[in-house]
């Protein structure tokens, strides 16, 4: 039996200690919270030990692995008390704030047989996982372009009050929900060479970017695009789009189902001629226990099964997740130095205000030779 501790135990944490405290290998002994009145709530209904300092849970918990779902800004500091006590690790995303910190993080766990694990449950969802194997046998040919696109209404109005609004806490969506659409492109065509045209616009937040739009180059000829906003109040629930065009034929997909056209029939994928749809209840299979998705519950234990075979060649791994850390650095980077002008510092902030009023190169030039623009 493996004993679990949880640090964080918002939203994600439920979602997660749900899932694997019906696993038959695991028993959770132990949670650490800063909010007392979770504290005090779990103290009165759960019978495990309650921390509000993760560094003492996991001195005294005995433990063999942790998850981690706290504000992302702790996650490295975290992440490395975890390695320091040999423990397995399994954290929500991102990784880490910046890419340098990443590697210094990864860089700690020095190459010890820990199973490491980062939560872009994407890899793990039946219709991307599909997507992926017809990528790599080369269904649709030689991939030319794609877009990948995420929408969802998760903010509506200015959330400064709450760490998501706040950009030295890892807050916006840049690190909150499009690492998800970023992660899935790395995990279907591979890390970008080049980032170019990117911006971080503010819609609501007055600290933060709501929405984030870039372009990805790679040095084989394939370029393509990301489109994010999580203030679409016409999206119900989280929404991921991803169109991939090829030689051969092109496929549409989102997280229930799949649409490919293609140019000649393909027998050996059962595919004939023009579009073929198939539905995730063509192919998936049940998972032992449903909470908000099967990919959910199949991230846990895919974790749970690397930690029983010994196996730390994880698909999300550390290592993986670094290489979007690195990409939406790259983003922000790039956001940044396509607002800089002669009165504006490179240094400066990368988001678009949600009430500014850009000049274009003409209004630039009508200002500087003194004549009136409207």
């Amino acid at each position: 039996m493996l004993r679990a501790g949880f640090i964080g135990f918002g939203r994600m944490g439920i979602t997660h200690f749900s899932i694997l405290n019906t696993h038959p290998l695991v028993e959770i002994t132990a949670v650490c919270d800063q909010s007392n009145t979770m504290l005090n709530t779990l103290k009165k209904y759960v019978d495990i030990d309650i921390h509000s300092d993760h560094r003492k849970m996991i001195s005294q918990g005995a433990l063999d692995f942790v998850v981690i779902s706290t504000p992302s800004d702790s996650h490295s500091e975290i992440i490395r008390v975890a390695i320091d006590n040999n423990l397995h690790t399994f954290t929500e995303k991102p990784f880490a704030l910046t890419a340098a910190e990443g590697l210094e993080t990864l860089e700690h766990l020095d190459n010890k047989p820990l199973v490491n694990q980062v939560g872009y449950v994407n890899r793990f969802n039946e219709v991307f996982i599909e997507i992926k194997k017809l990528l790599e046998t080369g269904v649709i040919g030689e991939v030319k372009n794609f877009s990948s696109e995420m929408y969802g209404a998760t903010v509506l109005k200015d959330s400064k009050a709450s760490w998501r609004g706040k950009r030295n806490t890892g807050g916006g969506c840049m690190y909150e929900f499009a690492s998800h659409c970023i992660d899935l492109v790395l995990y279907l065509l591979g890390q970008p060479d080049k980032v170019v045209g990117s911006i971080m616009q503010s819609i609501y937040s007055s600290d933060v970017e709501d929405l984030i739009s870039s372009t990805f180059i790679y040095e084989n000829g394939c370029t393509g695009t990301i489109m994010v906003n999580w203030s679409d109040e016409s999206y119900r629930k989280p929404t991921n789009i991803v169109t991939i065009f090829g030689t051969r034929g092109k496929i549409i997909a989102d997280k229930h189902a799949y649409k490919i056209y293609l140019k000649e029939a393909d027998q050996a994928n059962g595919f004939h001629q023009g579009w073929n749809t198939r539905y995730i209840t063509d192919f998936a299979k049940s998972v032992r226990f449903y909470v908000r998705g099967n990919e959910f519950s199949r991230q846990l234990d895919y974790f749970v099964d690397c930690i029983e075979q010994k196996r730390t060649d994880n698909v999300a791994s550390f290592a993986e997740a670094l290489k979007t850390d690195v990409v939406m650095e790259e983003i922000t980077k790039d956001a940044a130095r396509s607002l800089v002008t002669d009165e504006v510092a490179v240094e400066s902030s990368p988001i678009l205000p949600k009430h500014a009023r850009q000049l274009s190169v003409w209004s630039k030039l009508l200002k500087l030779i003194g004549r009136k623009y409207r």
